[in-house]
């Protein structure tokens, strides 16, 4: 039986690093900030591949130290990264997710595919949310990155099912062949395919800017050009499954781009539908009936669709963030901006109503916060309210921190003291604008230490919606 004593191994080597005894190498780190780091060439080549050929090819200054400088990772991160490559260890607590997206970056530019691994499956695990508030840089990051397979693969899944977030972002258009090429070969796909024949020959088009921008006037040479570019996307495409309509809108105008066996089926299966064809024939796309529609636009001036979907799967509880066909239907009943910003105002309008968001932009910092009431608000009464369904946030950081440590003051709701709010953790108070009286103690998600708005502060807009299920 073999003993492992790994933890001391581990403290061993981080004491190491921190005596500095014996660096033989120094790490500059950062542009603008720049930090030296001394460390032990030896150990930092016996884990990462990168070091290990730079430390190779660099000459030992006449200090006898080799200097290498990495001016593209901030100082955050590369201390993160040495601890762990002494250590072996790793937390990721107090880390905001746009930190461990950088952390990821750097750590595959260092070949540490031990930590590039796991920080794909943090970020896929617990940080799903932000994955998707950031699609478009993420997935454009995820095709750059070829050692990325987990992020990629899960972009990719959110893009069979909700094709439109890449095909209508403003990346489409300089998208990857291999990336677009593994989209629409995927057989369930939620599109239609005379929309991806549409967004196919947009892609094609804005890989070949002169061609002329009016069909009529496209000559041999201008079919033959899109072509080629399309040639590894057109074997996908499911020609057999386009409406009677849709061949004749969208197919004939670019029949040269066929090939003259393909185009010759095509008609024959329009014409006469029974006969056999020699074309391989791609089975149909598997698409799925829509349940809820998604509600356009969205009635707030301060919050976006994704980030109303964030609040309803805290609503319901969910691990996982809705990403569309919100459940939830939000129905703004005031706004500071049009219907005054006095406290008076929301219990007047909001008395009796259950199930309301508040939302608050703060003045001076732009942060975003909010509470979740499900029990109604109560113009004649100075009470506290006890519920675990409430919930306060912070949607600079997805941050959520639930009310059930309140108690019976869960809900606070004294129109006589001009205050509403929940529990210790969000009040609001007298005039949101004019008076510098509300405050907050909700902690970051990132740094449980650190307090969002936790000096008082004012609002520049704020929002009541009732929240009801959709029909």
């Amino acid at each position: 039986m073999t003993t492992q004593f790994y933890d001391r191994l581990s403290n061993d080597f981080t004491q190491l690093l921190e005596s500095g005894i014996n660096c033989d190498a120094s790490i500059e780190v950062g542009e603008e900030e720049v930090n030296i780091c001394n460390v032990h060439s030896i150990i930092l080549q016996s884990r990462s591949p990168y070091f290990k050929k730079k430390f190779d090819e660099i000459t030992s200054n006449e200090d006898h130290v080799k200097v290498l400088k990495l001016p593209n990772v901030s100082v955050r991160v590369f201390n993160v990264i040495i601890k762990y490559i002494y250590s072996g260890k790793i937390s990721l607590e107090k880390l905001e997710n746009s930190v461990i997206f950088d952390l990821l970056i750097a750590s595959n530019e260092l070949e540490l595919d031990e930590l590039v691994e796991h920080l794909q499956s943090h970020l896929v695990n617990d940080s799903a949310s932000w994955l998707r508030l950031k699609f478009v840089l993420i997935y454009q990051t995820s095709y750059q990155v070829k050692n990325f397979k987990i992020i990629r693969d899960f972009c990719n899944n959110i893009i069979t099912k909700y094709p439109n977030t890449i095909f209508e972002s403003e990346i489409f258009h300089s998208l990857p062949e291999d990336a677009l090429i593994s989209i629409i070969k995927q057989d369930d796909l939620q599109l239609e395919e005379a929309k991806i024949w549409d967004h196919v020959i947009k892609w094609g088009k804005a890989k070949n800017p002169t061609l002329p921008t009016n069909l009529d006037e496209w000559t041999s040479d201008n079919f033959l050009s899109l072509k080629e570019t399309l040639k590894g996307c057109l074997p996908h495409i499911r020609y057999f499954s386009f409406s009677n309509e849709d061949v004749v809108e969208k197919i004939y105008p670019y029949q040269q781009l066929l090939e003259q066996q393909l185009f010759s089926d095509i008609n024959k299966k329009l014409i006469t539908p029974a006969k056999p064809i020699t074309s391989n024939v791609l089975p149909p796309r598997k698409i799925l009936k829509a349940t809820l529609p998604t509600r356009i636009p969205f009635p707030s001036n301060i919050i976006n669709k994704e980030q109303a979907l964030e609040i309803s799967s805290w609503i319901d509880k969910n691990e996982t963030p809705y990403f569309e066909n919100n459940p939830y239907e939000f129905k703004l009943l005031v706004r500071g901006s049009r219907d005054g910003f006095h406290i008076k105002t929301i219990f007047t309008i909001c008395d009796k109503v259950s199930n309301t968001i508040i939302i608050l932009k703060v003045k001076g910092t732009g942060e975003i916060l909010g509470g979740y009431n499900p029990l109604e608000w109560n113009i004649n009464k100075n009470e506290c309210k006890k519920t675990t369904d409430g919930f306060v946030f912070s949607l600079t950081d997805s941050t959520l921190n639930r009310v059930k440590g309140f108690g019976d003051y869960a809900i606070y709701n004294y129109p006589g003291n001009l205050q509403l709010g929940f529990g210790s953790s969000l009040r609001l108070i007298g005039d949101l604008k004019a008076e510098k009286k509300c405050f907050s103690n909700i902690c970051s998600a990132a740094d449980p230490e650190l307090v969002h708005s936790n000096s008082k502060f004012s609002v520049e807009e704020y929002e009541v919606f009732k929240v009801s299920p959709n029909k």
